[in-house]
């Protein structure tokens, strides 16, 4: 007679009861917990044990059996058919401490372990007052909009759209929908060969680095965005910082000594700072000038909701200078990585064939999946319901800033996700962030986006993106509270 095996459910409402008990089954014999040959509950038995009805766990043994898991003997029950052993590598049982390693540390030549990155902590969600840049509040998340999207990649007709290997290209669907519903409001209009898909900003922003900075002298705001300082970092011959004003990059001579320049004019990273018409054709002209071109970052630009929209570099360029990353990732969901970047026929050429060799191509079901979403216009109406629940949230922010916090310096911006704000010289917002997190408030510190070393530490961020409006007020009332009882 086999051993008795007892199970324990633990509910998910996110999930059917049917494949709670799969999985549960599933996990136990592919873990090894039951074993070729050995005898399961039955029905009745694990039914009363999980507290559910015997005809869901009929109909999950059903189905593990045509999976072939189990099968059932007569008048026996239930038994384990799925010989999860046979596929394991015989473990090699000699010592550990006999084996030599290899010293990694003097073959790898790059030291990650030297840069600045930004550091969001995975359980934001359990602050009260989650001040986190970058992250999605789910109430926005269209779900029922984008089920319906993902189900129809599903049957079968859909199936063949996607599920290939598309080698070194995109669905050709979600090109059309990027080149004629979001780029022209952009003031961009190209062909399908000037856009290539990236699995979100940053991917594309390696590639540039890989295919143009090599041994280049690149300019990047300061302060400024921290995952492109460190890829830039990693190909350049030198990164130099460029200061800002309330313009946006200030333009001086120390552009002349730049191949390229990074920045980021919608919504500048950190600060927020919407570059002027007037700086960017400032910009344009001294590209022209000294002979540079310009990697144009549209962050946060499908979120403006106040004014009109300023032209994008792109759009005002006459010399094919400016190359364009643009990401649906900020508004739709920052997991489904999807990015996309703009340039001439030649450098998409060439970026292809770089992203052949990296990935081949983004995943094809999230391509064709957004390209539905898009052409459907559920994308246009989460963009306008992200606009006007960040300009209430933007709003909250504000009154509450000038009510606890009026002696902080900060961005007095109109848009955008987030608010840089420059304490008191001697507030330490690295402490400030520690001490502020024991009481449910989640800040950002500002010392990473800066290049110089060591950077000022009197910095922070406080995004609207994840925090609820009816939260913010107690949240910077909180935090006003902390930074009097620090300074």
């Amino acid at each position: 007679m086999g051993k008795e095996h007892s199970f324990c459910l633990v509910r998910n409402k996110g999930k059917t009861l049917q494949s709670q008990i799969r999985e549960l089954m599933v996990s136990a014999i592919l873990d090894g917990d039951i074993t070729y040959g050995e005898k399961i509950p039955s029905p009745r038995k694990l039914s009363i044990q999980l507290g559910v009805s015997r005809n869901t766990v009929i109909e999950t043994y059903r189905q593990l059996s045509v999976d072939g898991y189990i099968e059932a003997k007569k008048r026996s029950g239930y038994y384990v058919v799925f010989n999860a052993i046979e596929t394991l590598v015989p473990a090699n049982n000699e010592a550990i401490d006999s084996i030599i390693g290899v010293d990694w540390s003097e073959k790898l030549p790059l030291a990650f372990d030297k840069q600045r990155n930004i550091v969001k902590p995975r359980d934001w969600r359990i602050f009260d007052y989650p001040f986190i840049c970058g992250q999605l509040d789910e109430k926005l998340f269209p779900f029922n909009d984008w089920r319906e999207c993902c189900r129809h990649t599903l049957v079968s007709g859909s199936v063949k759209n996607w599920s290939g290997d598309f080698l070194d290209y995109d669905v050709p669907e979600l090109l059309e929908q990027i080149r004629k519903r979001i780029l022209p409001r952009r003031g961009i209009r190209i062909n399908q060969n000037e856009i290539l898909i990236t699995i979100g900003a940053q991917h594309a922003l390696y590639m540039l680095g890989s295919l143009l900075i090599r041994d280049k002298t690149v300019g990047i705001e300061n302060p400024g965005y921290p995952d492109a300082r460190n890829i830039f970092s990693l190909k350049a011959k030198k990164v130099i910082p460029l200061e800002l004003d309330n313009d946006g990059v200030i333009i001086s001579e120390q552009l002349a000594e730049c191949d390229y320049v990074f920045v980021t004019p919608s919504r500048q990273s950190p600060t927020m700072i919407a570059m002027s018409l007037e700086r960017r054709k400032q910009l344009l002209e001294a590209a022209s000038l000294y002979d540079f071109c310009i990697i144009e970052d549209d962050y946060d630009g499908g979120v403006n909701f106040t004014g009109s929209p300023i032209p994008t570099l792109h759009s005002l360029d006459k010399e094919d200078r400016v190359i364009y990353v643009g990401s649906l990732s900020k508004t739709l969901a920052p997991g489904l990585r999807l990015g996309y970047l703009v340039g001439s026929e030649e450098l998409i050429y060439h970026a292809r064939a770089l992203r052949r060799l990296m990935l081949r191509h983004a995943p094809s079901n999230n391509e064709y999946a957004i390209a539905l979403f898009l052409s459907r216009g559920h994308y246009d109406v989460l963009i306008k319901q992200l606009r006007e629940t960040y300009h209430v949230r933007w709003t909250v922010l504000d009154k509450a800033l000038t009510e606890y916090l009026p002696n902080v310096s900060r961005q007095f911006q109109s848009s955008g996700t987030s608010c840089w704000i420059k304490g008191d010289d001697k507030l330490d917002s690295r402490l400030l962030q520690r001490i502020a997190a024991k009481e449910s408030v989640l800040i950002e510190t500002g010392e990473v986006y800066f290049m110089q070393n060591p950077p000022p530490l009197n910095y922070f961020r406080l995004g609207i993106s994840s925090i609820d409006a009816k939260d913010i007020t107690a949240g910077v009332k909180k935090l006003a509270e902390l930074i009097k009882s620090i300074t």
